[in-house]
């Protein structure tokens, strides 16, 4: 197995997080792997990489069975229909434990900003819909895809960001990091 350069940033902090005086030389990557499987850090760095895309999966397919629940303003459950953050905020909720700011303004705002083109499904995107940044948000699905609730008469669907109507309002892509979480 090859570790990434991510890995090995992640892996060298939790050696010198926990005590390892030796430490690889810069660049090789085999003598950090030996180290890393010995104390079974690999395995605990690998599993909690599967957990993180366990959550996101689970988060956009408990999304998409809410496909076609009616929009409405100031909704957030099932019974009342979603606006755009409340649907966003009841997916983290109800999927992941994690309790979001009501608003799409202030869920840009208690998230991690990250380029468009780092964007993973379960990640957050903001349109300025409304003349206003951070007046639309959804929930990120892959291939340039997002589950959201638009507007008033619409319903619960998938769209694609590459769309001119999305694409000219894309206001950016926000990952939701629960250490992070500010009220």
């Amino acid at each position: 197995m090859r570790v990434s350069a991510p890995l090995v940033a992640l892996a060298t902090a939790l050696l010198l997080a926990g005590g390892a005086h030796a430490s690889p030389a810069a660049g090789n990557t085999d003598d950090l792997e030996k180290l890393l499987t010995e104390r079974g850090l690999l395995r605990q760095i690998s599993q909690a990489g599967q957990t993180a895309r366990d959550k996101a999966s689970d988060l956009v397919i408990s999304a998409m069975g809410f496909l076609g629940v009616p929009y409405r303003l100031g909704g957030s459950s099932l019974e009342t229909g979603f606006d755009c953050s409340g649907f966003v905020r009841a997916m983290y909720h109800e999927t992941i434990g994690l309790m979001l700011p009501r608003t799409a303004d202030q869920q840009a705002a208690a998230t991690q900003e990250i380029d468009r083109s780092d964007l993973k499904p379960g990640d957050l995107v903001f349109f300025n819909t409304l003349r206003r940044a951070f007046s639309h948000v959804g929930i990120y699905v892959g291939d340039n895809k997002f589950i959201h609730s638009p507007k008033p008469g619409a319903q619960v669907r998938v769209e694609d960001m590459r769309v001119g109507y999305w694409s000219a309002r894309f206001n950016g892509a926000r990952r939701v990091e629960p250490l992070a979480i500010r009220f």
